[in-house]
């Protein structure tokens, strides 16, 4: 008897060990999530896409509302995604959020679908960013941008891998020197600005106004995606998940108010009509006020908009791959959570090697900005529409779960971003070229990876969903 006491305790010793190496520890503030959700979002991409908007747009009104109006769009969306972060906190994320509505099957498909084709590939577009600008100051040879690339990827990871404080304080260190840098070119842009000639003659509003907002709002949403990335770590948060509708509310204002600032300063500087020509705002922009020395401030400043989004998209991304692990078998060896440092290093790990491969191959056959987003585009806003979806399924299925934060306009608002999100799908594939369908390819092959798998036993892992 006394020797089956011992076993008992034994195994629930065990138990108790195992659902810490697989849970997370609730340490991240409000300001971690919120430096981490802006750090995901302004990247690189507002130093690329104003031109583009401003080419659809043309007048200096229809440009600054298609900006405000992705500002709203986003906060609908973060609307949405509070409640079910709020309701299903997980590190799952949107992974967690499909599981319960969709069930396991679609729930794997969204999880390769992170892993092999949104996560990674931006993890390594991001990177190459990167090792563009620092080739300019400092080649290293004929693969200097991959070579930079991987050291980024590889770093930050075994930052990250040394733990959630270390990569939270890394990100809220690099958030600081850009929003100093972001200081300087918005009071550049609007207060030391050389007199322009003209600042656009503006475009009549005519039939083709429609199809003019609906290119620039692909862009607009575009640079403003990620902040989704906020239900990775909901599970994570000090006090529980309960702030996380403040996390998301909090990071999309910001994000919002440094768009407007900075596209103001590029439109003060450059007028509408150099805006839209122009390759590179912000070095055109640093170029007229301060020179040879503002180009280069801007290229440091790109850079370090770059290893901000990388760094954060590293944080996040591991997150799906662990509950992917945690939940399926063959992919069990990134199940593991070091409850040492809070962080999961198997996860890290698998995704650092993706992302590398994705750079190897990248190397050889590059295709730049757009390619990628042909690539990476239709699959992400296909999840982000079932997500939306998932909202309305949810409420139905799980009608008494307890809900510290709920949409309001129920079901108005929801139904508003599942249309938005379903447009953008519509636009990433009508205008994306073969690239959207390589992606769709790649997702579909997770199929095959499903259907052979054997299924967990539910008795054997309390932590599967």
């Amino acid at each position: 008897m006394l020797q089956w006491k011992a076993r008992m305790k034994d195994t629930q010793n065990l138990k108790s060990r195992i659902t810490e190496s697989t849970q997370p520890k609730q340490i991240l503030r409000v300001i971690d999530a919120v430096v981490l959700i802006v750090g995901v979002v302004v990247g690189a991409g507002i130093f690329r896409t104003p031109s583009i908007v401003a080419a659809h747009t043309v007048s200096p009104e229809l440009f600054f509302g298609v900006w405000v109006l992705g500002g709203i769009v986003s906060l609908i969306g973060a609307l949405c995604y509070a409640e079910l972060s709020t309701a299903f906190p997980n590190t799952g994320g949107d992974y967690h959020f499909l599981h319960r509505a969709f069930g396991r099957r679609f729930a794997f498909l969204f999880a390769w679908a992170r892993m092999s084709i949104i996560q990674t590939g931006s993890i390594a577009l991001l990177a190459f960013i990167v090792g563009d600008y620092m080739s300019e100051l400092f080649s290293l040879g004929r693969f200097s941008s991959s070579i930079y690339a991987t050291l980024v990827v590889v770093g930050l990871t075994l930052v990250n891998i040394i733990g959630a404080h270390v990569g939270t304080g890394t990100q809220k260190l690099l958030v600081s020197i850009q929003f100093v840098g972001l200081f300087v070119l918005i009071v550049a842009g609007l207060f030391f600005a050389p007199e322009t000639s003209e600042s656009g003659s503006g475009a009549p509003v005519g039939s083709g106004i429609t199809s003019a907002i609906g290119g620039a709002m692909v862009m607009v949403l575009l640079t403003f995606g990620g902040w989704n990335e906020a239900g990775y770590i909901s599970s994570e948060m000090r006090g529980g998940s309960n702030k996380m509708a403040l996390v998301m509310i909090a990071s999309i204002v910001i994000i919002t108010v440094i768009y407007l600032l900075l596209n103001l300063a590029y439109l003060n500087v450059l007028g509408i009509d150099g805006l839209a020509s122009s390759e590179a705002v912000g070095v055109e922009t640093m170029r007229v006020i301060m020179g040879d020395f503002g180009v280069f401030f801007i290229g440091l400043l790109v850079v370090l908009a770059a290893l901000t989004s990388t760094n954060a998209t590293i944080f996040t991304g591991a997150r799906t791959n662990q509950a992917l692990g945690r939940d399926f078998t063959v992919f069990s060896f990134m199940r593991t959570w070091k409850s040492e440092t809070s962080s999961p290093v198997s996860a890290l790990l698998a995704q650092c090697f993706i992302a590398v491969f994705l750079i190897i191959a990248g190397s050889f056959a590059r295709s730049g900005f757009e390619s990628m987003v042909d690539f990476t585009a239709p699959i992400f806003w296909f999840f982000i529409l079932c997500t939306g979806i998932a909202l309305f399924v949810l409420r139905y299925k799980e009608p008494h779960a307890p809900r510290p934060f709920r949409v309001p306009l129920y079901p108005v608002l929801p139904v508003i971003f599942c249309l938005t999100s379903l447009y953008m799908l519509y636009a990433s594939l009508t205008f994306a070229g073969k690239g959207a369908w390589l992606g769709v390819t790649v997702l579909l092959l997770g199929t095959l990876f499903f259907f052979f798998l054997p299924k967990k036993n539910k008795k054997q892992d309390p932590d599967v969903l």
